[in-house]
């Protein structure tokens, strides 16, 4: 998908970048602030422009992803089957011309072409406990971090947010970097220090089969700590250097593998106000979890402008993935009907008990195969109200007509869903920026693999081409 790199921006670029996204946001939140289950309480339909209507109308599942999110099948030719009103191409050019490219440096992870289950690129022993997906994460951004620990001379890396510590182990025990790993939950502490043993193990009977690759030098598992990060208080374990000797010399670099909400942001608090933080690679996620105010924005430039704000329904939307509901659109299977029958419960909800609106439904098995008065009845019982209510078989039937109406309208929103994020990396980059620091933004993975794919890298010196090495892959 075509984007902005902001490392082609100057400084002033990117504020002006910051003020366009602003006013694009501003101009369709209404889309953007809409929930898909009000699709027939509110009419969303009814909001959108008449031509917009006429336009989208009709068009399968396959149409949307390849005309209107721009992702056309396989050697699939784009083709309208009708003239699009300017406003409709403008919002799309648009979407697509202000995001931050998700497009790393690579076609496809090269790693899956043999198997798609296991990256090539790690051994055995490292993909054990390991899905795919976080193979891929904590192989790409383990080399990234690599790479940027000898390019600022760092003696230690902090991984915050480490979880089962899988992008420690990779660090420590693959790369041979010195690691600190903070996570909050002791059960996931006890999981990650258990299955460090485990992987020690492995590679020890790996190198007696095999002692060609032996390894000289000592391994050293990562040094687990149970520990909670307050985003708005410095945290002096996450300071303190493993070797002693070093206090005073220590150079840390801080990473966290989608840190949640805050924790992302208490990554770059640390950043600014530790001299003895000298780099930070961070993939954020979980954007709806921001503190507001608080955790956006972090920059005086974008705290400055009209319209700046992104409220709870803004930010959640930027998590959705774009890539992979394009996918789903492309397959039109039976699954994209879940949107629809939600939107029919919640006007059966709504005229049995009007003050209770968007309650959560817990999830309900294998939807595509029942019937839209089948899943009304099971949602009813979900939230509390009696199952065996009436129903208006004509009026469900008559939504159930309308799935790709729904389907058009939420792939809509999902254009749009990008230049949320955009804006939230933007004020971040802008932040450090105005602390005097070097930062960038770069697409690290592939995002049919992992929808969060942007990392933000920063450091206390200025790295100049070096930061478009660390984005490529080492094929």
């Amino acid at each position: 998908m075509p984007g902005v790199s902001a490392r082609d921006l100057s400084q002033e670029e990117r504020r002006q970048l910051a003020v366009n996204l602003t006013r694009v946001l501003a101009l369709y939140r209404s889309i953007l602030d809409a929930y898909i289950i009000e699709f027939f309480t509110d009419n969303l339909w009814g909001t959108l422009p008449c031509s917009w209507q006429e336009a989208l109308d009709g068009l399968n599942p396959p149409q949307l992803a390849t005309l209107l999110l721009g992702r056309p099948g396989e050697g699939e030719v784009v083709r309208y089957r009708s003239v699009w009103p300017l406003t409709l191409l403008a919002l799309k050019s648009t979407a697509y011309a202000l995001a931050f490219t998700r497009t790393p440096g690579f076609q496809t992870p090269s790693e899956f072409l043999e198997n798609p289950s296991q990256s090539s690129r790690l051994t055995a022993p490292f993909r054990k406990h390991v899905r795919p997906k976080k193979q891929h994460e904590i192989r790409r951004l383990g080399e990234l971090v690599k790479k940027l620990s000898d390019l600022t001379g760092c003696t230690q890396v902090v991984d915050v947010g480490s979880g089962q510590g899988h992008l420690s182990r990779f660090m420590s025990l693959g790369l041979g970097l010195m690691v600190k790993s903070i996570e909050g939950d002791q059960r996931l502490v006890e999981r990650a220090q258990r299955l460090d043993q485990e992987l020690l193990q492995s590679l020890e009977k790996e190198e007696k089969r095999n002692p060609q690759v032996a390894q000289t030098s000592p391994r050293y598992c990562p040094y687990h700590v149970v520990q909670w990060v307050d985003p708005t208080a410095l945290c002096e374990e996450l300071l303190l250097p493993l070797d002693n000797s070093q206090h005073g010399t220590a150079r840390l670099l801080l990473t966290g593998l989608h840190a949640c909400g805050d924790l992302s942001v208490a990554l770059l608090r640390h950043f600014c106000c530790c001299p003895q933080v000298v780099a930070l690679a961070s993939v954020g996620c979980c954007y709806m979890k921001l503190s507001d105010p608080g955790g956006y924005p972090l920059s005086q430039w974008v705290a400055g402008l009209p319209g700046y704000e992104l409220p709870y329904r803004l930010r959640e939307g930027a998590c959705h993935a774009l890539e992979e509901y394009a996918e789903r659109l492309h397959k039109a299977g039976p699954g994209l009907r879940t949107h629809c029958y939600r939107a029919a419960l919640e006007m059966v909800i709504r005229h049995a008990r009007p003050e209770l609106r968007r309650p959560g439904v817990q999830g309900i098995p294998r939807v595509h195969e029942l019937k839209i008065e089948e899943y009304v009845q099971r949602g009813l019982e979900r939230v509390g109200l009696d199952p065996q209510l009436p129903l208006n078989l004509t009026a469900l039937r008559a939504h159930q007509a309308q799935e790709n109406r729904v389907v058009a309208f939420f792939s809509l929103a999902l254009l749009l869903a990008p230049l949320v994020e955009t804006l939230i990396l933007l004020d971040r980059l802008l932040y450090l920026q105005e602390q005097g620091f070097h930062a960038e933004i770069l697409p690290i993975f592939s995002p049919e693999l992992s929808p969060r794919n942007l990392v933000l890298v920063a450091t206390k010196m200025p790295l100049g081409q070096a930061f478009s090495a660390l984005e490529t892959e080492d094929c």
